[in-house]
């Protein structure tokens, strides 16, 4: 399988801190902010956010993680569904609320998404951060801070690797 790496360690660390910067600007502060990574990988990446608020602004945002396999559209085609724990143990009532993910494509699952925290509150705004918009959308959904945009043929395919959980930060591209 051949690769092409498009994100070392170093160049997540920087697009992590914009996009942090990016969100604490437009957001004017963080009253009323609060984070939620989509399992698996959008929730290590919305910690490092989250990590990158608390040395920069001093404050804790709410955190948590959300699980949206029963918000699937396509539920009813997966054989075995692996479904994880949800953890947001704040209200989300009137609160802007940050999804966090690794990559952006059809738009599908950030719409069960937004469905699975809807289900939880009424959010005064809900907002996207990914780390790569790779295109190709299905439904009318934009980011609101993406790492970078980086479009690929049918042919290929995007891979995020954390540290946390794949033993060393890297985005590459590999041809299916």
């Amino acid at each position: 399988m051949r690769k092409r790496i498009i994100l070392d360690k170093k160049a997540i660390g920087r697009t992590v801190t914009r996009i942090t910067h990016e969100m604490l600007e437009k957001s004017e502060g963080c009253t009323e902010l609060c984070l939620i990574g989509i399992r698996t990988r959008g929730v290590y990446l919305a910690h490092r956010i989250h990590d990158t608020v608390r040395d920069v602004e001093g404050i804790e945002l709410p955190f948590g993680a959300l699980d949206i396999t029963m918000y699937r559209d396509d539920i009813s085609k997966l054989r075995w569904p692996e479904v994880k724990k949800t953890e947001i143990s704040f209200d989300v009532n009137n609160m802007t609320v940050v999804l966090v993910d690794d990559v952006l494509h059809t738009g599908r699952t950030t719409r069960a998404a937004i469905d699975a925290i809807m289900d939880l509150g009424r959010p005064k705004k809900i907002q996207l951060a990914v780390l790569v918009d790779r295109g190709e959308r299905e439904l009318p959904i934009h980011p609101d801070y993406a790492g970078i945009v980086c479009p690929v043929n049918e042919n290929e395919e995007i891979l995020v690797r954390m540290s946390e959980i794949d033993s060393r930060d890297e985005v590459v591209i590999v041809k299916a």
